[in-house]
């Protein structure tokens, strides 16, 4: 089958519909999740621009929805709901997706892949970015900028660096969130303990404590005074801000952590240049993330055997996409002079499954394409024409 593709909204939509039929003879079944969705999940689990541009409505028994940012959550949660939960199993999709987007259209058109229980993950990693690059290349785009990262990369170093439970959170939050990882960084380091807090007390009852310990004191703590929530935050959140300042009071950051961590945070380059940079910090720091470089190489060499020419891959320690659920490898495919929004983008989210419900961890991959913004591009090059033929 060919489709030409049209002008417009129409001519979007059209593409997109081959688009997925392609996606079905590859072997991902068309998934069609409900537009309405229970809010809990996104706005526990998404990034910062997500959770602030949600539409959320309240039903008749007091339930929080939302309109559907995003449909990686709402496919993963009707694949749980079914009985293929646990089993490997890929899904297709294409729906309307709904968020402020300040000034420009709420209501727009997502197309993507979501594949899950597969664990042979390098491979799917793989996969997921060869079908992205096709999607691509059925408008005519032929030379689009791959950036990759690898969160898992940085949570291996931090587990390495053996640092206190709450600085790892911060910084993983931090990256996960694109917030000034730097600067944070320097607010650690320069940490003294030394003026007075109101909350000298707590903090002093917390000094050496775990997460648990924590959360039971200030759990007992606003039982006593009555309230559930103080400005607006949970009882968990003030018992990890109360457990960080008892932290911060105990010391700084150290300062060869520091280095490591701006030395990571550095690599840049192609795969095989970062591999290379990867290895030969692990090896002055004598610190143990060969399995997460490991895994790294042997997704380099997957992409590699479907054709993908690594050489003009940009890959970054410092890479993100600001989605609190991604686990791993992360990638997003731009038009050229393009810095600013993906066209294609996605990435590994293993540990999202067992945040909605899962009983165990399931491995999880996809991507989204941005249908408006990729057939937008591909018409400054002319009429498109897509093949149907299964890849």
């Amino acid at each position: 089958m060919t489709l030409t593709a049209a002008s417009g909204a129409t001519g979007s939509a059209a593409w997109a519909d081959a688009l997925l039929l392609s996606f079905a003879q590859a072997g991902y079944l068309r998934s069609e999740p409900a537009i309405l969705q229970p809010a809990e999940a996104f706005l526990d689990l998404s990034g910062e621009d997500i959770r602030k541009s949600l539409y959320l409505t309240t039903d008749a028994g007091g339930e929080e929805l939302c309109l559907r940012p995003d449909l990686t959550i709402p496919v993963a949660r009707d694949y749980l709901a079914s009985s293929r939960a646990g089993q490997p199993a890929g899904f297709s999709y294409l729906g309307a997706v709904f968020r402020y987007r300040g000034g420009r259209p709420s209501e727009f058109l997502q197309a993507g892949i979501e594949s899950f229980g597969r664990q042979d993950r390098a491979a799917a990693d793989a996969e997921m970015l060869a079908l992205a690059l096709e999607a691509t290349s059925a408008v005519g785009l032929t030379e689009v900028e791959i950036r990759t990262g690898d969160v898992a990369l940085f949570n291996a170093l931090i587990d390495a660096l053996d640092l206190f439970p709450v600085w790892r959170r911060r910084l993983i939050k931090d990256f996960n969130r694109k917030t000034s990882l730097e600067q944070d960084l320097e607010r650690l380091t320069l940490a003294t303990g030394s003026g007075r807090n109101e909350y000298e007390g707590v903090l002093a009852a917390l000094a050496g404590s775990d997460r648990k310990a924590a959360l039971a004191l200030v759990t007992d703590l606003m039982s006593i005074a009555g309230t559930t929530n103080v400005g607006g935050r949970t009882v968990s959140e003030i018992a990890d801000r109360f457990l960080e300042q008892s932290t911060l009071k105990g010391g700084a950051l150290p300062r060869d952590a520091l280095a490591l961590i701006k030395r990571f945070l550095a690599i840049a380059g192609d795969p095989d240049e970062g591999i290379a940079q990867l290895r030969a910090l692990a090896g002055d720091a004598k610190l143990d993330i060969s399995a997460a470089i490991d895994q790294l190489e042997s997704r380099v060499g997957f992409m590699a055997a479907r054709g993908i020419d690594t050489s003009k891959t940009r890959f970054s320690t410092s890479f993100g996409r600001g989605l609190d659920y991604y686990t791993g490898f992360e990638f997003e495919l731009h038009g050229r002079g393009n810095d600013v929004e993906p066209l294609v983008a996605g990435g590994r989210y293993d540990g999202l499954m067992t945040q909605l419900g899962a009983p165990a961890p399931i491995p999880a991959v996809g991507f989204s394409v941005w249908v408006e913004a990729l057939t937008q591009t591909g018409r400054k090059l002319g009429p498109a024409v897509l093949n149907g033929s299964a890849s």
